[in-house]
């Protein structure tokens, strides 16, 4: 049962991930299908090679109203319908699982459901985040209904669980599951929907213990699309292009944002960061929560010191990765600095067998 529960999960995420060119006549077809459902008549399709470019062209023919600009999507009026549509089902189909299929749908629900959805924070999203500009709540409800992890988890219950639909259910259901598995993201008004084409290169890393997976790329885009807009990633962080282009500790020491600064760290090496910032050692010591591991606490800027210590665990490479943490500028002591990264004093940190 968990093989054949993973087998469908990871099915499920190379679709969410594919590279393929949309089938344009299958989502039409599905797409129409659910307008129908809603009331409408199909609409007419509008094809376009990427998200940006779906949030930055307006449709030929198209008159838009003040309340539909692209910063106002979450009042636009027929994402709520869809939205709706699709949770009303869901509601029926959990309806289908009986307390006999309890232990099998909570088996699913963490295998397959919650792996693809912790896929979809740190990788399927990342493309929407970008062309938003803004970082947006994961769970935006029309983006959500669009991602294949609850898609997936349905796929998983009548086909490993053996749970048991009704005609009309499998319909309905099968109108999401042929979208998901023909196109892009795609955004519909009443006589227009927009549809954006799959991206023609995806680069991710296995991170999980149940095969999730985040955006990365070490020597380009992660995410790259037809018209040549992409994403960079690094290990699950959007990040500027430089990071991974061409990371420098001139644009380092430029960069405002924390974690955008992490990452290109990462990307040159702590130590080697350390040596070509001329970084000043303020002190080191034996690291007492990794036996044979030191701490070294280095002066940097900002009303910032760094603690570059090495980690507990193995790498899934084998090695142990030595990795950077910034600290208060008031710490001299590296190993009251490591404590209070777990939030524990000097003493405490001292008392510790191996931290992981």
């Amino acid at each position: 049962m968990q093989r054949e529960a993973a087998e469908i999960r990871e099915e499920w995420l190379g679709r969410a991930l594919s590279t393929l060119p949309a089938d344009r006549p299958a989502a039409e077809a599905a797409i129409s299908e659910l307008y129908r459902l809603v009331g409408l008549a199909p609409p007419r399709f509008h094809w376009v090679p990427s998200p940006v470019a779906a949030l930055a062209t307006v449709p030929p023919g198209v008159r838009l109203r003040p309340r539909e600009a692209v910063e106002r999507m979450s009042e636009w009026p027929l994402p709520p319908r869809f939205t709706l549509l699709a949770q009303q089902m869901r509601l029926e189909l959990d309806a289908q699982v009986r307390w006999v299929h309890r232990p099998l749908d909570q088996l699913i629900h963490q295998k397959v459901r919650g792996s693809l959805s912790r896929s979809r924070n740190s990788s399927l999203l990342m493309p929407l985040e970008a062309a938003h500009d803004s970082p947006f709540h994961p769970r935006n409800a029309w983006y959500e209904v669009q991602c294949v992890s609850w898609i997936a988890h349905y796929d998983a219950l009548r086909r490993a669980a053996g749970v048991v639909f009704t005609p009309e259910q499998t319909r309905r259901f099968d109108l999401w599951a042929a979208v998901a598995r023909s196109c892009g993201w795609w955004w519909p008004r009443e006589g227009v929907c927009v549809i954006s084409e799959r991206p023609v290169a995806v680069h991710t890393e296995v991170w999980g213990d149940d095969g999730e997976v985040r955006a990365h790329c070490a020597n380009g885009p992660a995410v790259r699309y037809a018209d040549g807009w992409d994403v960079h990633a690094w290990h699950g962080t959007r990040v500027p292009s430089w990071v991974v282009t061409d990371p420098s500790v001139h644009r380092i020491e430029r960069e405002a944002n924390v974690e955008v600064r992490r990452c290109a760290i990462e990307h040159i090496g702590w130590s080697a960061y350390i040596a070509e910032a001329g970084l000043r050692l303020v002190a080191s010591a034996p690291d007492p929560g990794n036996p044979g591991s030191e701490l070294r606490l280095y002066d940097m800027r900002r009303e910032t010191r760094v603690l570059l210590a090495v980690n507990g665990s193995v790498e899934r490479d084998g090695r142990r990765r030595r990795y950077g943490l910034t600290v208060p500028g008031v710490f001299e002591d590296p190993i009251a600095a490591a404590g209070w990264t777990y939030g524990l004093s000097a003493e405490q940190y001292s008392l510790l067998v191996r931290r992981t």
